[in-house]
């Protein structure tokens, strides 16, 4: 059954202008926690040189998935896998490019950890990570993201904004290198890592 995410249509097109200059010109794109789907086939159809591989560890959004994928009918936009990030046993054991959209902050600082350490094993050196959402910079972010950090941290006291420096360390430890920081609409941003032996 498709789900609906309100922010999807908002911030859809923004971050496809940012895939379409870091991605690679061919291979497979997996992306991390897919959530209702929408995503995917947005991107799947603005990059039809990717083959785009959406994973959820929840069976529900991966439901959602496969019924925005069913309609869609693209040919580059796979069936929807389990994965959780924290695991060390992901369903694909190698992927040209990773793309991870608003779980950061949903998510307990295991799967952050778990995401750059899956990168490191599934990309090539040089593969390209993605990541999008709401950050604090050195300790500082906007009003509006401090009202929802308080809110996700009272839904479960592990999630919550991240700085970037902090991601930035955490990242180095598993090769996975900050290259840019792209400022988004409402108060996100955009970071690019890159795998590089250490």
């Amino acid at each position: 059954m498709k789900q609906h995410a309100p922010a999807t249509a908002r911030n859809q097109d923004p971050i496809l202008e940012v895939l379409v200059r870091v991605l690679p010109p061919s291979g497979v794109v997996l992306e991390l926690a897919s959530g209702t789907g929408e995503h995917a086939v947005h991107f799947a159809r603005g990059l039809p040189h990717l083959a785009w591989q959406p994973t959820d560890p929840d069976a529900t959004a991966r439901a959602s998935i496969a019924a925005w994928r069913a309609d869609s009918a693209l040919a580059n936009l796979d069936t929807p896998l389990p994965l959780d990030a924290a695991s060390l046993a992901w369903p694909l054991a190698h992927a040209d490019a990773i793309v991870c959209i608003n779980m950061i902050h949903i998510s307990p600082w295991e799967a952050t950890l778990g995401l750059f350490a899956g990168a490191r094993r599934t990309l090539p050196v040089g593969g390209v990570l993605v990541t999008y959402g709401p950050y604090r910079f050195a300790g500082e972010t906007a009003p509006s993201n401090e009202a929802f950090d308080r809110s996700l941290r009272q839904r479960d006291p592990r999630w919550g904004l991240r700085d970037v420096e902090e991601l930035r360390v955490a990242a180095v430890a598993h090769e996975m290198h900050l290259v840019e920081t792209i400022a988004m609409p409402a108060n996100n941003h955009a970071l690019i890592y890159l795998h590089r032996r250490s």
